[in-house]
């Protein structure tokens, strides 16, 4: 019997109709690119001491003096959370007018009590300078980027059940209003706790957007296509929306502007919504036919060809829909030897991705260099990553293609600590080369974790390492912070894991040239 690839075979692979929506599908997830990563300017920590009120009868000395002065590193900087105690300072200025004839070390210190003076030098304001998320609350900053990364771990959940109850077309135009209108209210937000709520919901937005987008790209095009749209379609889009992030904020210096500037072109892509057709795949398992035929019929008059006078057989669409309705559990992943190892392996490959791709995108404004530069090259680096995943996928072992990345993104993030401080140039390279390998890698993950696994339990076997890979992604910007113990303990960390899940990825079963397992009893034994 007839599969839907071959049924809709008269359609062609890559005909116009194919061409325009595989543009058009990947243009949705440009925005994307941006709207999680935007923190890294909206969210950035400015040079800040404590504030001296002005009306202080202070000299500039004594203004100077007044802020303790604390090694960090090899250098010497002034206190951003402690200064000396203002009414000993306002006695001491009185008797000493040179401050420098007076031993600072017997003074008492005391919090910033009036508030923080941020520099201007790099931006008009961030969250972090409007609400004060520094000091004691420095910990609301980090949490203003995982709590994105935690609306994107709910939307995992229901886009799949969403688009399948209410169809792709529909989810897509929704996503993309709930990413572009929470991200303009954004700008309005009059404290942190709704900046945060906002932040969820736009998170929500993006993955659902980007899983829906993915989907129905999957079900329109043909089959020797959708590995292309899924690298070098919506996966090279998305590192062009990144690309596009440095270049609107190094002109954009407040963080509200920023959010509006970027949320408007958004907004360019929900006229889409009337050159986008539902999935016909979609239509057909909900006993939609007539709609389904006129969408396959319309696509072969933009190609130019002639559809058959009866596209489906009722044999056919019977056994379709037989196949829809057949339902599995969760139990069913971890129900064999085989399928039970696969699925571990690839939830911890899974995490260990998530965590070190957006560890080192979160982490730019501390590499050394301009962080706009940095940015939009840890963005660009992904064009060539992507390329580098379809070219593998197409060639290579999908074993050892998934091992080599990730052992080349692990070992250059291992040896960052051997690089002497006077090359702070060659570690920001190689903390590049680092995010060359992950994204290449991270790329493959998805192709290869479907083609591990059958028919019957696929899309949830994807759906749950996905959702493993939130988890990753919602402690990602916390891994930086591990600094405190060892400059470079967070890319030793990242490094070793990543070497480690290298190793891991040799024992699953190869799949390249591989039929694709139908039945759980189907899948290929596992090595050791």
């Amino acid at each position: 019997m007839r599969d839907y690839d071959e049924i809709t075979a008269f359609l062609g692979e890559w005909g116009p109709y194919q061409k325009i929506i595989f543009f058009l599908l990947s243009l949705i997830v440009f925005p994307n690119g941006f709207c999680g990563l935007s923190i890294v300017f909206v969210g950035d920590i400015p040079e800040h001491r404590c504030l001296v009120p002005g009306n202080l009868n202070l000299s500039e000395a004594w203004r100077n003096r007044t802020i303790p002065l604390v090694r960090e590193g090899d250098k010497l900087q002034y206190s951003k959370c402690r200064r000396y105690r203002v009414d000993v300072i306002m006695n001491l200025s009185e008797t000493f007018p040179d401050p420098n004839s007076f031993n600072m070390s017997e003074v008492e210190q005391e919090p910033c009590l009036d508030g923080w003076e941020y520099s201007k030098d790099q931006y008009i304001s961030t969250i972090v300078s409007e609400w004060d998320l520094v000091c004691n609350n420095d910990w609301k900053g980090q949490f203003s980027k995982s709590v994105f990364f935690m609306g994107v771990l709910v939307g995992s959940f229901i886009t799949g059940q969403l688009s399948d109850r209410s169809g792709r077309k529909l989810v897509l135009l929704g996503t993309m209003v709930v990413r572009t209108v929470f991200s303009i209210l954004q700008m309005f937000s009059p404290n942190w706790e709704i900046f945060c709520f906002l932040n969820f919901l736009m998170g929500l937005g993006q993955i659902s957007n980007h899983v829906t987008s993915f989907v129905l790209g999957s079900e329109i095009l043909g089959k020797s296509i959708r590995l292309s749209f899924s690298t070098m379609g919506i996966g090279v889009f998305y590192a062009f929306g990144y690309m596009f992030l440095p270049l609107v904020a190094y002109f954009i210096r407040s963080w509200r502007m920023l959010n509006l500037a970027l949320s408007l072109t958004s907004l360019l892509c929900i006229p889409l919504w009337w050159f986008i057709p539902e999935s016909p795949r979609w239509l057909l398992l909900k006993g939609r036919v007539q709609e389904a035929e006129a969408i396959l019929r319309h696509i072969a008059k933009r190609n130019g060809v002639t559809p058959p006078e009866a596209i489906f057989n009722d044999l056919e669409l019977k056994d379709m829909k037989t196949k829809s309705e057949q339902s599995h559990a969760l139990i069913h992943l971890v129900k064999t030897r085989n399928i039970r190892a696969i699925t571990i392996i690839n939830l911890l490959v899974w995490f260990i991705l998530a965590v070190g791709y957006f560890g080192l995108s979160l982490n730019t404004p501390n590499l050394h260099g301009d962080d706009y530069l940095n940015c939009f090259f840890t963005a660009a680096i992904e064009v060539p990553a992507y390329a580098g995943a379809w070219l593998f996928l197409e060639r290579c072992s999908r074993r050892f293609s998934m091992s080599g990345t990730l052992f080349l993104g692990g070992l250059v993030l291992f040896f960052i600590q051997l690089i002497p401080s006077n090359l702070s140039v060659l570690a920001t390279v190689l903390v590049m080369i680092g995010k060359l390998g992950i994204s290449c890698a991270f790329s493959i993950v998805y192709v290869y974790t479907a083609e591990l696994y059958p028919t019957a339990v696929r899309n949830m076997g994807v759906g749950v390492s996905s959702t493993c890979a939130r988890l990753g992604s919602i402690i990602s910007p916390y891994i930086f912070h591990l600094d405190v113990y060892h400059e470079f303990l967070p890319f030793i960390l990242m490094g070793s894991f990543l070497v480690f899940s290298a190793i891991v990825v040799l024992f699953l079963p190869e799949t390249m040239n591989v039929p694709l397992p139908e039945t759980i009893g189907q899948i290929q034994k596992i090595k050791g």
